[in-house]
């Protein structure tokens, strides 16, 4: 095992059960995680940016990102959605890296020369599957449920703008010439780096789930 896979999964050993805590509680403890994760991402993003053209456009996005994302909160009183939205990004990137590093292949893009096309098609596969997995569990839900047409087809798509938002951000790191974001994860880089995915797939979702057109749980 390389010594970046062993910090990678280290760190996320750590910081899941972390993040999870917070998401649960909800409330006052739900909002200090999600200010503190815009604080440190929008630092991030100054460091990266600050003398780019794009800079004050991408500052609002992420304000925007982090409002959705504390909104998605809102749709059923519970950290149900938000939590179904962050497992399909965080499922997707680890299948995307899994299936990228174990059947390589061709690259998908050469923005981001580690993505193959194996990584993206992992990514859908490991993310159908832990939805799967989640939204039958009896731990979480009072009325567990299978995955429906509706359900897929919001997976897949959730999943594919993570990973479109992972390609976007590897564009800005290139135009600022880094490849982390920062350092403050061991084996991940910046907060950024790890939540790229995200920051779009909650605007998407939020969205999508506000004009009600899927039949969710």
């Amino acid at each position: 095992m390389s010594q970046e896979l062993f910090k990678r999964i280290l760190s996320s050993i750590i910081l899941i059960p972390i993040a999870l805590f917070f998401i649960i509680k909800g409330s006052f403890l739900f909002n200090f995680f999600i200010i503190l994760c815009f604080f440190i991402t929008a630092y991030e993003w100054h460091m990266m940016s600050k003398k780019k053209s794009y800079y004050l456009f991408g500052l609002i996005f992420l304000i925007f990102s982090f409002y959705t994302s504390f909104k998605m909160i809102s749709f059923s009183g519970s950290y149900h959605y938000f939590l179904t939205v962050m497992l399909i990004c965080i499922s997707t990137d680890i299948g995307g890296y899994i299936f990228g590093k174990i059947f390589k292949g061709p690259k998908l893009t050469k923005i981001s020369p580690k993505k193959t096309y194996s990584g993206m098609i992992g990514g859908y596969i490991l993310s159908i599957i832990c939805l799967s997995i989640f939204l039958s569990s009896r731990y979480v839900f009072t009325k567990p449920t299978d995955v429906t047409a509706d359900i897929f087809i919001f997976i897949l798509l959730v999943s594919s703008i993570s990973q479109i938002g992972d390609i976007i951000i590897s564009i800005f790191k290139r135009l600022s010439k880094i490849k982390d974001t920062g350092t403050i994860i061991p084996g991940h880089g910046g907060l950024l780096d790890r939540i790229d995915g995200m920051i779009f797939a909650f605007p998407f979702s939020y969205i999508i789930l506000k004009i009600n057109i899927f039949q969710y749980f």
